[in-house]
This record gives C-alpha cells, sequence and structure tokens, in this order.
C-alpha cells in the first residue's frame, strides 16, 4: 500500500539541504566567508572555537543588510545576487540562497549587520530552523555571523566529523584558497585566542601567492596568456621545487577556488616532461573567463566547473605554462641555496685547536696522489656521440671565459663536480645533469628515429609473460628510441640493438625498467607520452654513474654542454641538477658579512 504524497515541513527541507551545502566547519566558513567577501568587505576575519563544531565566527567590514533584510536573508532561495535572473551571467561566489538557512538548520545562527545609512545595527538568532526576531544591537558597518554548536540539530552528522586538527587543517586549506582568489581582500583565522593565519591585503596576485604558499613560490614563474574568451595568470615554482601530493595546486575560475580535474590534468601535463611520475607541481592558477563559456552550477558546494570548450581551456593552459617552464629551464629554485647554506653549521668560536701533526720526515703536508680518472671517451658521457646528437662545445680552457655554471675545480664522492663560477660556486649532481642531457638529445631524435648500436650478441631478457605481451606490442615504437626488442618464446625478448648515446649500458637491466613503465603507464596515455617516459627510462641507463671518476675536461664538458640543454636545471625526475652558492652567501656563513 502506497503512502500519500505530501510537502516535507520547511526545517526537514533545510536540513536536507544542509547534507549538501554543510558538510564540516570548512565548508561552512567557505560560505560565510563568500558571502562576505560578495558583500565589499575588504577585511574578513574568522574565528573559532572547538575546531568550528562548537564555535563559528565570521565578521566583515562590507556593505551590511538592513534590518528588514534579516529574515528574508535565512530563507531558502532568497538571494541578491542575481538582479537579472540570469544564471549564465553570474557576478557573485554565491547566488543560490541555500548557505545562510542551510547553516541555521543544523546549528544556532545569530546574524548581525548595518549598513551604512543605518543608525545601528539589528540582529537575528535562528535555532535548528527556528527563526527569532530582529532585534536592535550593538555593531559596526558590516556583517558578523555566529554558528554555535554545529550539527547539534544532527547529531548523527557528528559522528563524521575527523580530528581537531584535521578539521583545523581543511579550514585552514579553505581560507588560503579564498586569499589566493581575492588578493586585494584581507583574511585572518584564529583559534580558541591564538592566531592561525594572517593574510594583508596584497597589490596583486604575485604578492599574495608568495604570502600564502611561501617559499615554493619565491622562484615562482608568471605565465599570462589568452585566447578566444580565456585569460590566463599563473604563479608556476620550478620543476626542483615539485610536491608528493596535489595540495600546493590553487586553482581559481573567475575568482572561485575550484578542485577542476581538466585543470589539474593540463597542470600536470604542462610539467609532464619535467618530473617523475610520483611528483605534482606546484602553482597557483587563475583563469577569468567568459561567464558564457563557462557553468559554476554543476556542483552543490560549487567546487567544481565545466567549460564550454574544454579542450580550448586545456591547450591555453598546457601550452603556455609549458613555453615558460621551457624559457627557464635552465634554472634551479633558489631556496635550494637557502637549504644548502641552513644545513651547513659554523662551529661556537672557541680556543683555536692544536695544529694537527705533521707526517714524520716531511717539512710540510703532502699531496695525496690523485687516483687515476677517466677522460672524456672513457666516462661513458656521450658528449661527441654520433649524429643526430650534436658534438659537445670545446671543454673551457684554464684562463678562458667560464659559462654561467664555471670552471670544474674538482669530484667530490665521485658524484659531484664543484665548480668555480663568476661571483660564487656551483655544485653539480653529474648523473642527474648527464641524465637530463641524454634526455634531451633522445627527445630531439624521436622525430627521426633513434640511432642505435646492433649488439653483437643478442641479449635474452626474462619476463613475466604480460611484460613480453606489452613490450611486443610497442615493439616499433620503442625501434624508435633506438631499443630493438623481439618476442623470445612465452616468458622472454631477444634485446638485438640499443640506443647508439647509452654506450655500454645494461640491456636486461633497461628492458627490465623500460617493461615495468609501460606496465604502470603505457597503455593509458597518448603515445607521446608514454614514448617519452620510456625515453625518460633509457636517459637514466644511459647516464654517467655516482662513483664513476671523470677528468677536469670531461666535467668541464658537461658544464658546457649543460649550459645550452634546455630544463638543465633538473633531472627527468624533477630533482636538481646543480646548487649554486653566491660569494655574499659563503662571506655570510664564515661571518665575514
Amino acid at each position: 500500500m502506497s503512502l500519500p504524497i505530501r510537502r516535507l515541513p520547511p526545517t526537514l527541507v533545510n536540513r536536507i539541504a544542509a547534507g549538501e551545502v554543510v558538510e564540516r566547519p570548512a565548508s561552512v566558513v567557505k560560505e560565510l566567508v563568500e558571502n562576505a567577501i560578495d558583500a565589499g568587505g575588504r577585511q574578513v576575519d574568522v574565528e573559532l572555537a572547538g575546531a568550528g563544531s562548537s564555535r563559528i565566527v565570521v565578521k566583515d567590514d562590507g556593505s551590511g543588510m538592513a534590518a528588514e533584510a534579516l529574515a528574508l536573508a535565512v530563507e531558502r532561495h532568497a538571494t541578491s545576487k542575481l538582479p537579472g535572473d540570469d544564471l549564465l551571467a553570474l557576478g557573485y561566489l554565491g547566488f543560490r540562497g541555500e548557505a545562510l538557512p542551510s547553516i541555521a538548520a543544523v546549528s544556532r545562527l545569530t546574524l548581525t549587520s548595518r549598513t551604512a545609512a543605518a543608525p545601528h545595527a539589528a540582529s537575528l538568532t535562528v535555532d535548528a530552523g527556528e527563526i527569532g526576531e530582529v532585534r536592535p544591537a550593538a555593531g559596526g558597518i558590516g556583517t558578523e555571523v555566529v554558528v554555535e554548536d554545529l550539527f547539534y540539530a544532527t547529531p548523527a552528522r557528528l559522528k563524521f566529523l575527523r580530528t581537531a586538527k584535521a578539521e583545523l587543517q581543511a579550514v585552514g586549506d579553505t581560507l588560503r584558497r579564498l586569499a589566493l582568489a581575492h588578493p586585494t581582500v584581507g583574511f585572518s583565522l584564529a583559534h580558541e585566542g591564538r592566531t592561525l593565519a594572517r593574510y594583508n591585503a596584497a597589490l596583486d596576485r604575485r604578492e599574495r601567492a608568495i604570502d600564502v604558499v611561501g617559499t615554493a613560490l619565491a622562484d615562482a614563474i608568471q605565465v599570462r596568456a589568452a585566447r578566444d574568451g580565456i585569460e590566463l595568470e599563473a604563479f608556476c615554482a620550478l620543476p626542483t621545487a615539485a610536491a608528493r601530493n596535489a595540495r600546493q595546486q590553487y586553482l581559481t575560475v573567475n575568482g572561485r577556488p575550484v578542485t577542476d580535474r581538466l585543470l589539474q590534468g593540463a597542470l600536470k601535463g604542462a610539467y609532464a616532461d619535467l618530473l617523475f611520475h610520483d611528483r605534482q607541481p606546484v602553482a597557483v592558477v587563475h583563469l577569468d573567463v567568459a561567464p558564457t563559456l563557462v557553468d559554476v552550477n554543476v556542483h552543490p558546494a560549487k567546487a567544481e566547473v565545466r567549460f564550454q570548450e574544454p579542450g580550448a581551456v586545456r591547450g591555453l593552459v598546457v601550452g603556455a605554462i609549458k613555453r615558460a617552464l621551457a624559457e627557464h629551464g635552465q634554472a634551479t629554485a633558489r631556496s635550494l641555496s637557502q637549504a644548502a647554506l641552513g644545513a651547513w653549521r659554523a662551529p661556537a668560536v672557541a680556543a683555536a685547536p692544536p695544529s694537527p701533526p705533521r707526517p714524520s720526515g716531511s717539512a710540510g703536508w703532502t699531496r695525496p696522489a690523485a687516483a687515476p680518472a677517466l677522460g672524456l671517451a672513457e666516462a661513458r658521457a656521450p658528449f661527441a656521440s654520433p649524429p643526430p646528437a650534436p658534438a659537445a662545445p670545446a671543454p673551457a680552457a684554464e684562463g678562458s671565459e667560464p659559462g654561467p655554471l664555471g670552471h670544474a675545480r674538482a669530484q667530490l664522492h665521485g658524484t659531484y663536480i664543484l665548480a668555480e663560477a663568476e661571483g660564487g660556486l656551483v655544485l653539480v649532481d653529474m648523473h642527474a645533469a648527464h641524465e637530463r642531457i641524454v634526455y634531451e638529445r633522445l627527445k630531439a631524435s624521436l622525430h627521426d628515429g633513434v640511432a642505435s648500436q646492433t649488439l653483437l650478441l643478442p641479449v635474452v631478457v626474462e619476463l613475466d609473460e604480460a611484460a613480453v605481451d606489452q613490450l611486443e606490442q610497442a615493439a616499433g615504437d620503442l625501434a624508435r628510441l633506438g631499443l630493438e626488442v623481439e618476442r623470445f618464446g612465452r616468458g622472454a625478448v631477444l634485446v638485438r640493438a640499443l640506443p647508439a648515446l647509452l654506450g655500454q649500458a645494461d640491456a636486461a637491466a633497461l628492458v627490465k625498467d623500460v617493461a615495468d613503465d609501460l606496465a604502470e603507464h603505457g597503455t593509458a596515455l597518448a603515445l607521446d607520452e608514454a614514448l617519452l617516459r620510456v625515453a625518460a627510462r633509457i636517459a637514466c641507463h644511459g647516464s654517467v654513474r655516482a662513483g664513476q671518476r671523470l677528468g677536469l675536461e670531461a666535467m668541464n664538458a658537461l658544464l658546457r654542454t649543460m649550459e645550452t640543454t634546455p630544463n638543465s636545471g633538473q633531472c627527468n625526475h624533477g630533482r636538481p641538477t646543480y646548487v649554486r652558492l653566491e660569494r655574499g652567501d659563503l662571506e655570510r656563513l664564515f661571518g665575514r658579512r
């Protein structure tokens, strides 16, 4: 027997709506702060108690509301933000009129506001959806919203809240994203009397980005581009400042913070050639799009958007950021130099230690005998490899004009090159640097095919059958990279040739790594991107290794080649290839400045 259809009571309707809008304290803060920004607030202050579950206060200095408008403001679908009733021409962050009644349905909400024309403020309290009377109150121009005992009217929802620390982090992240989207507004966040964050009103987006995100954007590349009604401004950290996750990717569309998969994918695609697959770029991306080209009404919390021309948006973001990164490819983050200086600790001033004993029978120190160092050709460093790779520039002679990376002076621990540069010193990770050089040469050769070197004796590599199947399917594409493989029974492949750039590489280890990369990414990626990932694997195997001794000629050749190689500031995994310390840094380190 079916029950009769009936209208739900307004209080229950509001509680159901609250389930979409009010998920946790952070979502309450988001809605209230957006209202404050829409009201023209230039300073928005947020105060919490009990990580927001006990008390949330959001205060602004915006235009305020008249006393007669307070009762209407807490009714569903009542808004001042759609003057023409046109959902395609939204000029505000909030527009549905659901936030205040939804919050008030699951808490005790007090709304106090005053306009510039009013002699005093007015206040209204809503208790679990029950609207009280509007009363006179004390208060300055603007609006203050107090939310107490969140979810007390729906106690089951309290069980879904996370720890106080997690809820505070969520609120902090929400405020950071809003602060980045609106740099001309000042924000503060306090919890039980302790200030957690303060963002003073900034002059521009770059200043706010550095203030909010921190040192990761100290060397950020500013990107600006426009096309077909879409304007992009982004601040992109160098690849060497990449993060382990995407939490430091801040995306805004028309001043609205979003978590859009299209934009996240575009950002990842722009860095695809510079970061290892488990690293994420750090960036602040602002898109200003004609309102008719984007729909912001596709998500209850307005956290996602839908573009009318997603391909055009992705193309603009990927192309513009990729070009900017290429122009700065030989740079590395200055924060690395500061971290290196911070790791060095000068000893406390004390009495001079006794002089070390001199070797018996000697009038002074003797220079240790130099271990035999490999020359350029012996180092398996193919700077002068056969075409299509270009020959390396001649090593800089002593006394000649050095390049930006200076003259090599020593090799440290068989891994690092110490170079004396004009105005400072440079420390180079020789394997990481050479890996990038080999990779860029492989990329440059992809169009015509990489020269291969046939093995005198083909190498049999045993693998599981699935890996053999994938290698067999990719054999034609791998041949473009100079790697020639063919099936050799059910569980093995035969390696007939390797890329000539690699010299005497370990064929078995290389093929196993390529098979792993194909298994993880090859079937899900476009051909060009898959080939670049395989090329990065090959480059790693073709690079000079840690522990390999190089002569000064080989080290200087590596430095000169780095100076002319795109993206040489980081290896294929996004790690830095060098750190530079200025002379002033050294003088400060030793107390000379």
